[in-house]
């Protein structure tokens, strides 16, 4: 049979060398960092702008945005960091430098000359935290205090940015998802009742009361800040043993209770009730699958501490320079409207446009009018920009 496609699909791999005090991804030769990508190209394309997309873990090679982008004529790459498919281990500071290696290979290697960064979902704050390192760098260690200076990995500043269905961060969505009602880590099943909102003897139900809402956000971030300080007081008992690189993982029960899963009048769009991005919210918030699920303790600190955790796209969207576009989806189920909204107004300039695509859910799955119809938008915007060379 011929090949109809409007683009060939084309393998990378990139390596670098990384010295580092500990491994923290599973085999592969020490001291070496290799990431893979796929490049989707269009056929007969001698295009010199690449639309660049990672996501901190990764597997989004084949979503349906890809492909629109590449129909439309767009080259573009999907790029997993090291901690592809898995979270527990995660370094945000990390990632930043595998993003900028990608960057650096395709500009070098493949000769690309303007660099669009793609922020899909939690990809958005990952853009947004490369973005302004890259314009301004100033972390010099990891919030465990482990040595990582960005300033030395002279990571490229990309030309634009597209955010779509992007969250504000991995910490602020974690810390809205995470279940308020636990009392002790240790023993999930010890719950305040008038938290829980799987519980059907709560009194309080949906559609929820502003005064049930403000008091369950606050047990959340309380919840949050407990455990960060037993991670803190953890790696400070270690270090004081002369245990420096000493790590321990754990687990956080319970990490998927978000009330506006259940009530639809929070944050509204057009999302079905009782439903999130993973199913049914009350099978999921006891899955495997869960958000932040698996820990280290190094790792907690720099991808799910409420106060620790420097990948935030609210705080660096006020110091990016360049063209930004912002996407959302009307009827996402895991990204609500509020995020959309206050990453477009934390961009702090005003070279920014917003735009929603009706009724699309958040990966677009068995949409493909929505997919196309988000690549358009992508591509006009690009070209209003003049960053289609």
């Amino acid at each position: 049979m011929p090949n109809t496609s409007k683009y060939q699909r084309i393998p990378l791999i990139f390596a670098f060398q990384e010295k580092a005090a500990f491994k923290d991804t599973y085999a592969g030769e020490i001291g070496l960092v290799a990431i893979t990508a796929h490049l989707l190209k269009p056929n007969n394309s001698n295009n010199k702008t690449v639309a660049v997309f990672m996501h901190p873990t990764g597997g989004g090679s084949y979503l349906p945005m890809l492909n629109s982008l590449a129909k439309e004529g767009i080259d573009t790459v999907w790029c997993d960091s090291r901690y592809r498919g898995t979270d527990s281990a995660l370094i945000m500071e990390k990632v930043l430098i595998d993003l900028g290696q990608c960057i650096k290979n395709l500009k070098e290697i493949h000769k690309y000359e303007t660099i669009i960064l793609g922020g899909w979902s939690g990809g958005g704050s990952l853009s947004l935290f490369y973005q302004s390192q890259a314009e301004n760098p100033t972390i010099t260690e990891t919030p465990a205090g482990d040595q990582i200076n960005l300033a030395r990995e002279n990571l490229i500043p990309a030309d634009g940015i597209m955010l779509i269905a992007a969250h504000e961060s991995r910490h602020r969505t974690f810390t809205e998802w995470i279940d308020g009602s636990v009392i002790d880590e240790n023993n999930p099943e010890n719950r305040v009742l008038e938290l829980d909102i799987y519980d059907s003897k709560n009194p309080n139900q949906p559609q929820y009361s502003k005064e049930f809402i403000k008091s369950y956000r606050a047990a959340q971030i309380q919840r949050n800040r407990k455990i960060t300080q037993w991670v803190i007081d953890k790696l400070e008992e270690f270090k004081n043993r002369g245990e420096e690189n000493r790590e321990l993982g754990f687990v956080v029960h319970r990490t998927m209770a978000d009330p506006k899963w259940l009530d639809i009048t929070i944050d509204p769009n057009g999302r079905k009730p009782n439903w999130c991005f993973l199913g049914e919210p009350h099978v999921v918030n006891n899955s495997p699958i869960g958000l932040g699920r698996y820990c280290s303790l190094r790792s907690w600190l720099s991808q799910w501490g409420y106060d620790t955790a420097k990948g935030d796209g609210i705080n660096c969207a006020k110091d990016i320079t360049i063209p930004a576009l912002v996407i959302g989806n009307t009827a996402d189920d895991g990204i609500t409207p509020s995020h959309t909204n206050n990453l477009y107004k934390s961009i702090g300039h005003d070279n920014k446009k917003l735009a929603w695509i009706e009724d699309a859910n958040h990966y677009y799955f068995g949409q493909p009018d929505k997919s196309s119809e988000a690549a358009k938008v992508c591509k006009e915007w690009m070209q209003e920009q003049n960053l289609i060379s």
